[in-house]
């Protein structure tokens, strides 16, 4: 016959209070013990702590294969689960599942290739990339037109991960990462990430235009508001706004404007998140951040609902104002 098992309340309850986040309250104290427990309790208990010890020896499989794949810098997860659906993946010489778990001694290959794992010590590569207009987020586009992946470095045996994309005409802050964990940080809508970007408007704009802009409006695909927007001026019939938002729908800036029959001359991305679009990084240029300002933005990502702070890297502290003297296009 078991032991009953003393009041442990404490190791559990500190392994608990290693996950909550810090913004989280603090977790109420737990009440006593009961001195005297019916065998049916004691059951019940034994029973409890034996389900509470699954997690513990699902973790101790390792991590699942779409995650260890991203994190590889190969895609997103979602892009790593089509690839393992498609039979391109083998674990230990067998065709991997979706769901499947490895560890640092299994053998990965990816289309017949070994996936190379980088040390756990090893931070990711982050470029930040001052796109102009005239370039296509993408790898493979049917009309060939010029994509910002030309301009990029060698990723040295990874794959650079585009944290969100810009639209052809659109200029401004794009980030690249080897790292699919940090781009799913940055981009999955839950986290609600911030956006921030200039924009020049053609005409002026009536008062009702600005407040329902701010409140919201419905569009095709739902409705959709900024969180801020802040006027700048401008010069004859141009006016500059200044706008917020936590989404990346596709053209949502401009289909937010269009939908008070207002036509957008220019939009320049110069904020994601933390990361800032640095005033002396010149457009068709990228520079890749220090290993300090990556452990910053890999700490920040830990809680991005949190306010930025400070911007990544330091000396874009100051905003990022396109030139006011470009033509409209």
């Amino acid at each position: 016959m078991k032991s009953r098992p003393g009041p442990q309340r404490k190791s559990r309850s500190g392994a608990t209070s290693k996950r909550r986040g810090p913004l989280r309250p603090p977790r109420p104290a737990a009440a006593a013990p009961s001195p005297r427990r019916s065998p049916s309790t004691v059951t019940a208990v034994t029973e409890t702590q034996a389900a509470a010890s699954v997690p513990a020896s699902v973790a101790d499989r390792g991590e699942k294969l779409h995650k260890v794949l991203a994190q590889a810098g190969l895609g997103s997860r979602r892009a790593m689960e089509a690839r393992i659906l498609a039979g391109e993946v083998t674990v230990n010489g067998r065709i991997a599942t979706v769901g499947d778990r490895v560890t640092a001694a299994d053998q990965i290959r990816v289309g017949g290739q070994p996936l190379r794992r980088s040390p756990a010590e090893q931070p990711p590569r982050v470029l930040l990339y001052h796109k102009p207009e005239g370039e296509i987020v993408s790898n493979d586009d049917p009309q060939g037109r010029p994509t910002v992946f030309d301009r990029l470095p060698p990723a040295r045996g990874g794959k650079w991960l585009a944290i969100g994309r810009l639209d052809f005409n659109t200029s401004g802050l794009l980030i690249f990462t080897t790292s699919g964990e940090l781009a799913n940080r940055m981009m999955h809508p839950r986290f609600a990430v911030e956006r921030e970007y200039a924009v020049r408007v053609l005409g002026s704009i009536h008062p009702a235009a600005l407040e329902a802009l701010r409140s919201g409006v419905r569009l095709d695909d739902g409705v959709a508001h900024f969180d801020s927007l802040e006027e700048e001026g401008g010069e004859g019939a141009n006016r500059w706004f200044r706008v917020l938002l936590k989404e990346g729908r596709n053209r949502i800036v401009r289909r937010l404007f269009e939908s008070q029959n207002l036509t957008v001359s220019r939009l320049m991305r110069v904020r994601f998140g933390a990361v800032a679009l640095p005033p002396q990084l010149k457009r068709g240029q990228c520079i890749e951040l220090t290993r300090a300002d990556v452990a910053r933005l890999l700490e920040w990502t830990s809680s991005p609902e949190a306010a930025p702070g400070e911007t990544i890297p330091a000396a874009a502290a100051a905003r990022s104002h396109p030139r006011r003297s470009s033509r409209p296009r």
